[in-house]
């Protein structure tokens, strides 16, 4: 658990400190520093929506029955894969072109006003903040209760994002996006089978899927779940030795299909004919 939720800590919070230095960079450059304080308020606004969302999410269902619980748990983990697989997606096609994207909506944005200012930050960090807010529920809910385990993963991987912030603000570290977005991208993948997998049990032991007691196969005598190695396999990709069918397949499928889409090289247009070639292939 430490582990995989310092990785998505990290690779969220990241995101979010990008946003947010490429915004304040450029209204330091263009000497509009006037709308930092507007910046700053949104983004203040979306990390406290974001915390707000995830306290509720992890408190407020503790007094509902286990199969109201699971069956609240087991769709937040899903959706929480949902917007994984999407986000790893996007950064992998935008890591080149989200600072102009950025720095284009702040430049309307500070044509109407201080609120729209602040509406650019509230999003640009509350897209992230939301999705670490359903990742930090399901991982509460596949680590149970008496572990501080996920908090403390997502602090670490959210505090190093924030130096990593400001050492990139400053110009004393370069990061090569593609590279790490590319990386972390198919570390949280597995991670994303696994919280998959787990979410799906959740909503079979809330009898909303079947499949419970059928079980693809049940390794527990030889990976105990109270084991150091049981342990670590659960917090990284989120293992469980005894599995249903459906957890089974649907890890498979999800990490066999979103793993090669992935990886797949991004097709590039062909470079235009130059006028020279052009005008001699039209000669002959």
């Amino acid at each position: 658990m430490l582990v995989s939720n310092a990785l998505i800590g990290l690779r969220e919070g990241l995101e979010a400190a990008l946003v947010v230095v490429i915004l304040v960079a450029f209204l330091v450059k263009t000497d509009r520093r006037w709308a930092l304080r507007q910046v700053w308020t949104g983004v203040a606004a979306a990390v406290l929506l974001s915390v707000a969302i995830g306290a509720v999410l992890t408190f407020g269902t503790r007094q509902l029955s286990f199969e109201t619980q699971e069956l609240i748990g087991g769709s937040a983990s899903i959706l929480a894969v949902a917007f994984v697989t999407a986000m790893v997606f996007w950064m992998r096609t935008a890591a080149r072109t989200i600072s102009g994207e950025l720095k284009g909506k702040l430049d309307q944005a500070l044509s109407v006003g201080g609120w729209a200012v602040a509406l650019v930050g509230f999003l640009g960090v509350g897209r992230e903040g939301l999705e670490t807010a359903l990742f930090f529920y399901a991982s509460v809910q596949t680590a149970g209760a008496g572990t501080s385990q996920p908090l403390v993963g997502f602090v670490v991987g959210i505090a190093v994002a924030v130096v990593l912030g400001v050492l990139i603000y400053r110009g004393a570290v370069r990061i090569n996006l593609s590279k790490f977005f590319r990386y972390t991208g198919v570390a949280l993948i597995v991670v994303a089978a696994g919280i998959l997998s787990y979410g799906l049990h959740d909503l079979q032991e809330a009898a909303f899927l079947p499949g419970l007691n059928t079980l693809a196969f049940d390794v527990s005598s030889a990976i105990p779940p109270d084991s150091w190695y049981g342990t670590l396999l659960k917090g990284t990709v989120n293992f469980t030795p005894n599995t249903t069918w459906l957890q089974a397949i649907a890890w498979t499928l999800y990490l066999v299909v979103v793993m090669t889409l992935f990886l797949r090289p991004a097709r590039t247009a062909p470079a235009p004919a130059s006028p020279a070639a052009a005008t001699a292939g039209t000669s002959r």
